[in-house]
């Protein structure tokens, strides 16, 4: 492939064009794309909208690996995030259709297209904005019974690791030391986590960042769970506890997402057939949820003084480190945690 001068100096023309390229061999129709943007959001992948211009006039999502890979990840690939999505959506769950995996001769790196799934994602509207006010009353309980459905797809052949609560708990203490500065309040959490760390649970598929923010919503509730890269095999509770740490209930008082009760969620699991909930396991992993977020925190931190991330956004999370050490202290000064 031979490339442009003005596509190296500018990549969104790079990729407008690769695009064009890729979705005419998707659908002969189709004249190129138009309304490309980047999306903001995501942690660790690139996320860009755009629409097929003709044809059958999709509106797509492309989903991509950003071209510096950065240290300290910890997400699955692309590759198997797209094998997480095809399997979950054949099984009925509210993921995105995905439209096509990008391969090397493809020229736009690594990734896949999605379908778009139309709805509201940023927290702040969903939880305050009137039109949203159908949707909050019921989220607990669709919240449970989507967690159901996930833990009940098949996981057999998918390319994901499998974790046991302790293991969980020994890749944070591992993390924490690579890239936190010494946390006394992390170091009493981690020895309370593994005093009190739970029985094993027969092994599901677990989405792993199941929260506001990865949620579409419309008016009518939930349509669609985004973002899969940290799907594995484990505890399936694990999912319940880090939907209600105190993080993303985004400043309101309920425990589960900031709108609702952890007894509505739980109905709402095994009312979709969801394995018996115990409360005190989904409380262990909400504790662990602080922990895991504030040691992504430093992860984060890290990729800062790397110059690998020099957006004010990562600047921004990188400082909430001591929001987590709050949240774990309070828990543990219950003893209910």
């Amino acid at each position: 492939m031979i490339i442009a001068a003005q596509d190296i100096l500018h990549p969104q023309t790079a990729l407008q064009n690769g695009l064009a390229g890729l979705v005419c061999t998707l659908d002969p129709a189709t004249q190129g794309i138009k309304g490309l943007r980047r999306l903001s959001g995501g942690a660790s992948q690139e996320t860009w909208s755009f629409q097929m211009d003709g044809g059958k006039g999709h509106q797509l999502i492309l989903r991509r690996e950003p071209a510096a890979a950065r240290s300290g990840g910890s997400g699955i690939g692309m590759a198997a995030e797209a094998q997480v999505i095809k399997r979950v959506f054949a099984a009925g769950v509210p993921a995105p259709r995905i439209e096509h995996e990008l391969t090397p001769d493809d020229g736009i790196g690594a990734g896949f297209i999605m379908a778009r799934i139309d709805g509201e994602a940023l927290p702040h509207r969903i939880l305050r904005d009137e039109a949203y006010a159908p949707a909050r009353a019921k989220f607990a309980h669709q919240a449970g019974e989507i967690l159901a459905r996930i833990h009940q797809t098949d996981p057999t052949g998918l390319p994901i690791p499998a974790q046991s609560p302790r293991e969980v708990l020994d890749d944070l203490a591992y993390r924490h030391r690579a890239f936190g500065p010494a946390r006394p309040v992390f170091s009493l959490a981690l020895r309370w986590l593994a005093e009190n760390a739970p029985e094993p649970r027969t092994p599901k598929l677990v989405h792993g960042d199941f929260r506001m923010g990865n949620l579409m919503f419309g008016p009518e509730g939930i349509r669609g769970i985004l973002d899969w890269e940290l799907a594995h095999i484990g505890d399936p509770l694990a999912d319940m506890g880090w939907l209600c740490m105190e993080s993303w209930r985004f400043g309101n008082a309920e425990p589960v997402g900031g709108l609702g009760r952890r007894e509505d969620l739980f109905a709402g699991y095994e009312a979709a057939g969801g394995d018996p909930v115990d409360p005190a396991t989904v409380r262990w992993w909400e504790i662990l949820s602080a922990l895991r977020w504030g040691v992504i925190i430093e992860e984060m931190a890290a990729w800062v003084r790397e110059g690998t991330d020099t957006s004010v956004e990562r600047h921004v999370i990188a400082r909430r480190a001591s929001e987590t050490e709050a949240i774990l202290l309070l828990h543990l000064m219950e003893g209910v945690a």
